[in-house]
């Protein structure tokens, strides 16, 4: 960059900026450092004291503007014999006025004016205003690129530089039209100096981000992967960031940069500080370039073609992983930073590749030494990295042994990021072996979570209890303990889950039955818990009957007991519940009548809850004990289909995710007890004429229904409940699950 002058100080900007400032306002405090009157600086930011009152202040501030942009505009407008000083002075002040946050709209063309100057002081201002002020869509752009033309053909690297720089600031789509035939040819050129080289690179990749469709790479291609060869370090530095990012979209077309970039990166890593002294950051050798080259490894597979190319990248990692061994050169925290910058770049690219069982293992070895740091970046990187890790065969057993670890830091962490990347682990390194310990865990830390991760902890819960459960006892005791500690942060995907689980396993119900009920006993139980035991005790209620503390009159006062404290839609599962009792216990018929025929229900204000109470006491009343066994009859298995949990998880964490993780983790074990899949709603015995309920598809998730084996004919039943009201005949299809009960 060329010298500036004495006389480029400009001294009116100075004592127009030191008025703004003395008045005491400005977009921020403002500290002693910026005053000439303070020439001993404490080692601290010092704030100023304010003379005046913010708003005796802004109206100062606002006055001082205002009477300097009419003396600029009188310039502009009446001299018409300004020196390129003056125009310079002018535009920068109009430009700190606009950094202050007041509208310009005058000095446009005097900036552009500037650019036809041969000063580099006055040309670099005029691009920097275009750069600031002026709108992509503006009129001046033409004029503006005549001039960035006549820049990057004077060879002279200085304004071709600055000319660069604007093109990548404004980056403009008209701007890319007319120089992205042009950037390419001086990035390639080889008269062309290392330091707009570097900035054409940049420029070029600016806009390609801009205007892919209008910079055409196959003309260049070749020439700019050589650039990885380049001696300047800067120049292979821009070209890597826009190799890397042109790789994204056409990696055939940039393949060939894998074995320049696996060179480049050995000649790092193997060379001695001393070596790149001009690019050696803390005793790291050009640490950003070597995360780069990294980086752009990972839009390539592991070269398998090129054995020898394989082998020194494997060397190459393995060289980083025993730097990072080492004892520290500094105690700076610039050295660790830059060290493990390339480390954790390293350790991406061996996930990535997932080849080599070895670097894996020493990668996962190497993370488990960081959950202990006392840097919290490094603790969060690691928990985070070996997520990744715990997917590979190669390590998941490697990332199990730091179990314990993680454990802890889910217990003692004090950062809520932290903590949530240890429950992403904890979830990614579950299987068959460690289930119970992990839920487990998960349950403890529950109680005390932060409410914006609870619900993805319940979610994580449910997932694992049902993926991992061999003791579907285990299962239901683990879902009725979820709703008791997070019951608000429990999704109806959730609760719909374990009532499907209980239908389909016959093993299970009684159990079911029996816990729901010693559950819902508890003072307080909260919704979730009372809509899951009016399911399950109309459907097998009668499975534990036999036991005196849990007769039929028991269990309908305890679920009654809840009633007038739920929502509507728990109200309408559990009336579904008492006409369902009718059926199982017909000794309690009228004490559930009585309550059907009550005014609190016949007379309900929500309409929903009185149809349901006025059909329901005439079914009891008109339909035999055959009837009824038909129509009420229960519950059906339902058919299977993927966990809407696991797809309401990854919704939640997004694609490529810890969530994602259930989708690639390659099991070694047996299959999964119950397939990992959902069952789909069925066809139903009942169908309901009345209004939908709120919480309408009850297990079916707004699946369509299909038909079951177990169940029975859906014409069947709409005839009998003609028959029984003497309506007309009903639609064929069947509807879904929750219209067998809730209905």
């Amino acid at each position: 960059m060329p010298a500036v002058s004495k006389g480029d100080g400009m001294r009116g900007l100075a004592v127009f900026i030191s008025d703004i400032r003395n008045l005491g306002v400005g977009v921020g405090p403002f500290f002693a450092e910026s005053d000439s009157r303070y020439p001993k600086l404490p080692p601290t930011p010092t704030p100023r004291l304010r003379l005046h009152s913010p708003g005796k202040s802004k109206e100062a501030e606002i006055k001082r503007i205002n009477k300097e942009l009419a003396n600029i505009r009188s310039k502009f407008k009446g001299d018409k014999a300004l020196d390129g000083y003056s125009k310079k002075k002018y535009v920068c002040k109009l430009l700190f006025i606009f950094l202050l946050g007041h509208d310009i709209d005058f000095g446009h063309m005097e900036a552009v004016n500037l650019l036809s100057s041969n000063k580099y002081t006055e040309k670099q201002i005029g691009y920097l205003f275009i750069s600031v002020l002026v709108n992509s869509n503006s009129e001046l752009i033409r004029l503006i690129n005549n001039a960035i033309k006549n820049d990057l053909s004077s060879r002279n690297p200085t304004f071709m530089g600055l000319a660069l720089h604007c093109i990548a600031n404004v980056g403009s789509r008209e701007m890319a039209e007319a120089f992205a035939g042009e950037i390419p040819r001086i990035l390639v050129a080889g008269d062309t100096m290392d330091s707009v080289k570097q900035s054409a690179a940049l420029c070029l990749l600016r806009l390609y981000r801009t205007s892919p469709d209008l910079v055409l790479t196959n003309e260049w291609t070749s020439r700019v992967v050589h650039l990885l060869n380049d001696q300047h370090l800067g120049v292979v530095t821009a070209a890597t960031s826009l190799i890397t990012t042109l790789a994204q979209k056409n990696p055939e077309e940039f393949k060939t940069s894998v074995s320049l970039a696996v060179s480049r990166l050995s000649r790092i890593v193997t060379s001695a500080s001393t070596d790149l002294q001009d690019y050696t950051y803390y005793f790291v050798p050009a640490p950003w370039l070597s995360v780069k080259l990294l980086r752009l490894l990972q839009c390539y597979p592991p070269p398998a073609e090129d054995p020898a190319v394989r082998g020194r990248l494997t060397e190459c990692l393995e060289t980083i992983l025993n730097k990072a061994q080492e004892p520290p050169k500094s105690k700076k925290v610039q050295h660790s930073n830059a060290k493990n910058a390339v480390l954790f770049e390293a350790i991406s690219l061996i996930i990535y590749h997932d080849s080599e069982p070895n670097l894996l293992v020493r990668a996962c070895n190497q993370l488990g030494q960081f959950l202990q740091h006392r840097e919290t970046n490094l603790r969060y990187l690691a928990l985070e990295s070996m997520c990744t890790l715990a997917s590979s065969e190669f390590s998941h057993e490697a990332v199990k042994t730091h179990i314990e670890t993680v454990i802890n830091a889910l217990k003692t962490e004090r950062d809520v990021s932290v903590r949530q990347r240890a429950v992403d682990l904890l979830y990614a390194m579950c299987d068959r072996s460690n289930a119970q310990q992990i839920v487990a865990e998960m349950l403890n830390y529950l109680e005390t979570a932060d409410y914006s991760i609870r619900e993805e902890i319940v979610l994580k819960v449910a997932i694992l209890a049902e993926k991992y459960a061999v003791d579907y006892t285990w299962y239901v005791d683990t879902i009725l303990n979820l709703i008791r500690i997070a019951g608000d942060y429990v999704s109806e995907e959730v609760w719909y889950r374990v009532i499907q689980i209980v239908i389909n396993r016959d093993d299970v119900q009684g159990y079911a039955a029996k816990t729901v009920f010693e559950a819902l006993q508890a003072p307080a139980c909260h919704e979730n818990l009372v809509k899951v035991g009016g399911y399950i005790l109309g459907e097998f209620g009668n499975l534990i009957a036999g036991d005196p503390r849990s007769s039929p009159l028991i269990q309908f006062n305890l679920l009654h007991s809840k009633f007038h404290l739920c929502s509507v839609p728990t109200r309408a599962l559990l009336l579904s519940a008492y006409i369902k009792f009718i059926n199982l216990f017909p000794e309690i018929k009228p004490t559930i009548q009585d309550v059907l025929r009550s005014d609190s229900q016949l007379r309900n204000a929500d309409v929903e809850l009185q149809q349901r109470a006025v059909e329901y006491l005439r079914l009891s009343s008109i339909a035999s004990n055959d009837i009824l066994a038909t129509v009420l009859e229960e519950m059906p298995p339902f058919p299977e289909r993927e966990s809407s949990i696991l797809a309401k998880l990854k919704k939640k964490k997004g694609p490529n995710t810890v969530a994602d993780l259930e989708d690639t983790k390659k099991e070694k074990n047996s299959s999964d007890v119950n397939g990992g899949t959902e069952p789909a709603p069925v066809s139903t015995a009942v169908r309901h004429c009345s209004t939908p309920s709120p919480s309408a598809d009850l297990l079916g998730l707004g699946a369509p229904s299909t038909s079951s084996p177990g169940a029975p004919a859906a014409a069947t039943s709409g005839s009998l409940l003609v028959d029984v009201f003497a309506d007309t005949s009903l639609p064929a299809d069947a509807t879904g699950s929750e219209e067998n009960f809730e209905s």
